[in-house]
């Protein structure tokens, strides 16, 4: 369907996905930057960062188990953490953030990166279920069976009518966690990502008092 017959509820949302695609980039040097100077303002707090582990490392594991199941554009995957949500990514990636919000206990840290997942996530997952819905004609009672974000308490079964993915490994045909879709997802660059993260919270500032001092 072409964007000049479509309705104009779905034009706009269209030209925001276009919009949230090109801020994207921008506003997360924009929200790194405050993630410095949030740091480099008031020294984090031992107690704050233990907690926070609370919902970083269930974010990594989640990220991690999802990015094991998931075959993006080829197979709409229903087994393993998406017969609880329908974005155990993304449902990830906000468990991640919220734990470096509470490692900073930074209201404003807090308020950026919610604001940051309304304007580009929020977006996001709209085009990715239209897109969905047009390649799965089982995406439909996918959804009706399984919450777009907040988990359901048990796993929903699955469709009898999975979508082939052409993947020849047991892990594809059983809906079982591949260690080898992991590896290619490089799902490992989120726990990368976050031991840097929490290296910062614990020797930037003092490292940068160091240098300062070295400097005098």
């Amino acid at each position: 369907m072409s964007s000049q017959n479509l309705p104009s509820k779905e034009k706009s949302a269209e030209r925001w996905e276009r919009v949230a695609r090109r801020i994207r980039v921008p506003l997360g040097f924009v929200v790194a930057a405050l993630y410095v100077f949030e740091l480099l303002r008031r020294a984090p707090e031992p107690v704050a960062i233990a907690w926070s582990l609370a919902l970083v490392l269930p974010g990594l594991w989640l990220r991690g188990y999802a990015a094991g199941y998931v075959k993006k554009n080829r197979e709409l995957t229903q087994t393993g953490p998406y017969a609880y949500t329908r974005n155990p990514l993304y449902l990830g990636s906000i468990l991640i953030a919220a734990g470096f919000a509470v490692a900073l206990l930074s209201w404003v840290m807090a308020a950026a990166l919610a604001a940051m997942f309304l304007l580009i996530y929020v977006p996001v997952i709209a085009s990715e279920e239209r897109f969905l819905r047009r390649t799965f004609p089982q995406f439909d009672a996918y959804c009706r069976r399984v919450p777009r974000l907040i988990p359901r308490l048990t796993p929903a079964r699955a469709s009898a009518a999975l979508t082939w993915s052409g993947d020849d490994s047991s892990a594809a045909i059983s809906g079982n966690f591949s260690f080898a879709l992991y590896l290619r997802h490089r799902e490992y660059n989120s726990a990368i990502g976050a031991t840097l993260l929490y290296l910062s919270l614990l020797f930037l500032r003092p490292g940068l008092a160091v240098l300062v001092r070295g400097l005098q």
